[in-house]
């Protein structure tokens, strides 16, 4: 769900953050767009907190925040992130924007200029969860819901197909089996679901 991707040619990353955030239970995904998946994440991770004895901070990491766009990153990082506040509906959080390296083994040093230094990270990604351990991050990983169905590359596809209604209940109704209901209203209100029947190619798997 997290879907942390590394491309070769990153654009040039934005300036690290001048007061590095204290340490914090993050989550990290890329959130194009935010779904049901990474919603039943961060509930996890909530959950968690409630049983964890430390006093941590919930910080909720958009990864690729640099991404130009394209039918595979659609939505900018500040998209991004009203998504995900427009779902927390006023619920206590960071979120933080977190580029892209382009090289795995160092990504975590690099990402941590961003979310802050060695804590606990909630994922349910295989590679997030091996990256982050090896970097003497404690990793609690969750349990994959719906992996099916709940997969970005699978859900941009659908809204592409979407992309050109305009009887705004209709794309509601089935963008809302796999996106929060108040995200989906977001994207269909702003035009952000209507950009991508102009953006490149017919859709392809991506992974």
């Amino acid at each position: 769900m997290s879907e942390v991707e590394w491309g070769d040619d990153m654009p040039e990353a934005p300036t690290t953050p001048e007061i590095v955030p204290e340490s914090a239970l993050i989550v990290l995904g890329r959130f194009q767009p935010f779904h049901n998946g990474h919603a039943a994440m961060i509930n996890g991770a909530i959950s968690f907190m409630g049983v964890d004895d430390s006093d941590m901070s919930l910080r909720i990491c958009i990864g690729s925040s640099e991404a130009e766009e394209s039918l595979d990153n659609p939505w900018s990082a500040e998209e991004r992130e009203k998504m995900i506040r427009v779902w927390l509906a006023g619920r206590d959080a960071e979120i933080v924007h977190v580029p892209d390296l382009g090289d795995p083994p160092n990504y975590v040093r690099h990402a941590e200029k961003f979310h802050g230094p060695p804590g606990i990270i909630f994922t349910t990604d295989e590679a997030t969860s091996s990256l982050y351990r090896d970097a003497d991050w404690f990793v609690v990983e969750g349990d994959l819901v719906q992996r099916d169905d709940w997969q970005g590359w699978r859900i941009r596809s659908t809204l592409k197909m979407l992309s050109t209604v305009t009887e705004r209940e209709a794309a509601l109704l089935v963008m809302q089996e796999n996106v929060p209901n108040s995200v989906s209203e977001l994207l269909f209100d702003q035009g952000w679901l209507h950009r991508l029947a102009f953006l490149g190619r017919d859709y392809e798997v991506v992974g």
